[in-house]
């Protein structure tokens, strides 16, 4: 701790302007590598959410916060805010029936209907009505249920975004919306007053054909997974009505009629695709649920200008990875240990500037998120339950795989979808920055930061098929209407491979980007307004 006279200089000089980040040469590759070498190391088991390695990581993690003497910023005083999370497994009795008297037809489980995992272990029996995507969006003049009373039936609509692969649309163009995620249709059919809901799934994935078994195996496959598929149990506990994914075949035979002009119709613009089912239905659901306590780790440099010091910059990582089976260890070195190393890094050079006398004007917190592998989950207990209050978050700046080259193969497969080929050679000095169109004000001031550190920032994935800007944690921030920026240096051949390993890291790379976020973030901390979000969004043209 330090003395009231050493703490007054502080902020006098967090009050003068800073050109450039103090102790930002302090970040350096070596002590990068040496951290990233003990995360990413075999005995650590690819820290995977639950598991004792996963533990261990965020012990370390917590460890490293108290030596540089940074302060808790999560609960009652700890490094560490808990949240809680689900998995489930099939339970007994699962049943849709349709339809009455002679024409009465029991669907098959798992080949043409099974209970979301969100579903409330109940039965209804009603009537059942099409209500297109199941989108009410106000503010994109956009409602699936305009005119339209649900109150009682079974709502059946389409998964996924209206507009799905327009790049021009609405819903964040070819980018899958939070309007489309499941947990949020469901909510909105119940706020509506649906007593049950009928998914029907898609039979398209990353630019594939699927079928319905397919899904349904990996929704609920039939040996326990080595990777649970968690959800967090705040969102879970919302539903309180039975909740069945059916096949398009079976949403046929329910409606009497083919879905997919349906569904074209759904796609128009405004929303409005409404059509009654000639059959009732009788779902009965049953889900068995177990929770897990998660961690996200928390600390915190207070500012030191009274009058800025209620607003924070949060600077993250996601610290899991996928873990380990009998024959290999999914090392994550890159995904994500190398944005929790800098994240470590950064917090150093504060914790060194404060040293000296030099306090950002705003507050700034460290956070190291659990679960993103999972699903963003622990960004996204964050925004559900956030410790530092949104309407005072000045910006997000997160990290996730800054440690290689972007290479994207030739003929490269699903994990590449929505990527040109490209060779790691030509990006060798290039980091993607995205987030750049939700926030133009944010995006300038990286540019700035940037221009000693001299990284080619490439903004370009904000409308991209491969979903690249919602597939990390800034993007439940951005959701939420804060300015926040991800910084990745791209998909590579090694991405969620047993070769993601340390020793292939270009650490020199890692400590510039590093810096950039340092610089980027004590800019954002000593500006004298915070960075605004877009009023209205201008989706960028697809890449």
């Amino acid at each position: 701790m330090f003395t009231t006279a050493v703490a007054v200089l502080m902020t006098v000089a967090a009050l003068c302007a800073q050109s450039r980040a103090p102790e930002i040469e302090s970040i350096q590759r070596e002590e990068l590598k040496a951290d990233l070498f003990f995360l990413a190391s075999d005995e650590m088991r690819g820290r995977l959410t639950n598991t004792p390695e996963y533990r261990l990581a965020a012990e370390w993690i917590i460890s490293r916060f108290q030596r540089l003497g940074l302060k808790p910023a999560g609960d009652n005083g700890e490094y560490y805010q808990e949240f809680e999370l689900v998995y489930g497994r099939l339970g007994e009795g699962n049943q849709l029936i349709v339809g009455d008297g002679a024409s009465r037809r029991t669907a098959r489980l798992l080949e043409e209907f099974y209970p979301a995992l969100h579903s409330a272990n109940s039965e209804v029996k009603g009537g059942v009505v099409l209500a297109g995507f199941g989108v009410h969006a106000p503010k994109l003049d956009w409602d699936d249920y305009r005119g339209l009373d649900v109150k009682g039936k079974l709502v059946m609509v389409f998964e996924g975004d209206p507009q799905e692969g327009n790049a021009r649309s609405v819903f964040d163009g070819v980018v899958s919306s939070e309007y489309g995620t499941l947990w949020r249709k469901l909510q909105m059919a119940q706020e509506q007053g649906a007593a049950g809901v009928l998914i029907v799934a898609s039979e398209t994935a990353a630019g594939r054909r699927r079928t319905f078994a397919s899904t349904a195996a990996a929704d609920w496959p039939a040996k326990p997974p080595r990777i649970e598929r968690y959800e967090l149990a705040s969102r879970v506990q919302r539903i309180r009505i039975p909740v069945a994914r059916i096949s398009e075949a079976l949403a046929e035979h329910i409606l009497g009629t083919p879905v997919a002009p349906l569904r074209a119709k759904a796609d128009q613009q405004g929303g409005g695709a409404q059509f009654p089912a000639p059959l009732p239905v009788e779902l009965k659901t049953a889900v068995t649920r177990t929770s897990i306590v998660d961690r996200n780790l928390l600390a915190k440099i207070e500012g030191g200008d009274p009058r800025r010091k209620g607003e924070a910059v949060i600077i993250s990582a996601h610290h899991d990875h996928d873990g380990a089976d009998e024959s290999q260890v999914f090392n994550g070195a890159d995904d994500n240990g190398s944005g929790t190393v800098a994240v470590l890094d950064i917090a150093e050079a504060y914790v060194a500037a404060a040293k000296s006398g030099k306090l950002p004007a705003r507050t700034v917190i460290f956070a190291l998120w659990g679960s993103e592998e999972r699903g963003l989950l622990g960004s996204y207990a964050w925004l559900e339950r956030p410790l530092w209050p949104l309407e005072q978050t000045a910006a997000a700046l997160n990290m996730d795989m800054i440690g290689r080259s972007e290479e994207v193969p030739e003929g490269g497969g699903r994990r590449f979808y929505g990527l040109k080929p490209q060779q790691a050679s030509a990006n060798a000095n290039s980091v993607h920055v995205m987030g750049y169109s939700f926030s133009p004000e944010l995006a300038a001031m990286v540019k700035r930061a940037n221009s000693e550190i001299d990284l080619t920032l490439r903004m370009e994935y904000d409308n991209n098929r491969g979903n690249l800007v919602r597939r990390s944690d800034q993007w439940p921030f951005l959701q939420s209407g804060i300015p926040a920026v991800f910084f990745h240096t791209g998909l590579h051949p090694d991405y969620h491979r047993m070769g993601d390993r340390p020793e292939k890291i270009e650490y020199g790379k890692v400590e510039r980007i590093a810096r950039l976020v340092y610089q980027s973030s004590w800019d954002v901390a000593n500006a004298a307004a915070k960075p605004k979000a877009a009023a209205q969004r201008v989706i960028p043209a697809e890449q």
